[in-house]
């Protein structure tokens, strides 16, 4: 049984950092992409970073050159450190997984709230 495990989410305010992280088990396989989504209140859930096996990063413009992902392939654990933070950045977190063959599986959310 495939599990995500989210972590560090939390209340900050503007300008803050947090640090989330995401260990994956339960496959023999090693993650092929790990990465964040966000949800804000009555918006779609939207990507914003994601990194390869190969460490390959992809960031959505808005969080660019504030957020870092990173991820340690001994652990199947991903990291996303988020530094300046607003009130924007406020949404739940998801954490994703892309497997080798496509399957797909997702955590189970961590609030981030930034206040102003």
């Amino acid at each position: 049984q495939v599990q995500l495990v989210e972590s560090g989410g939390g209340l900050v305010q503007a300008g803050g950092s947090l640090r989330l992280s995401c260990a994956a088990s339960g496959s023999i396989f090693s993650p092929y992409v790990m990465g964040w989504y966000r949800q804000a209140p009555g918006k779609q859930r939207e990507l914003v970073a994601r990194i390869t096996d190969g460490g390959t990063t992809n960031y959505a413009d808005s969080v660019k050159g504030r957020f870092a992902i990173s991820r340690d392939n001994a652990k199947n654990t991903v990291y996303l450190q988020m530094n300046s933070l607003k009130p924007e950045d406020t949404a739940v977190y998801y954490c994703n997984v892309i497997w080798p063959g496509g399957f797909n599986s997702w955590g189970q959310g961590t609030q981030v709230t930034v206040s102003s």
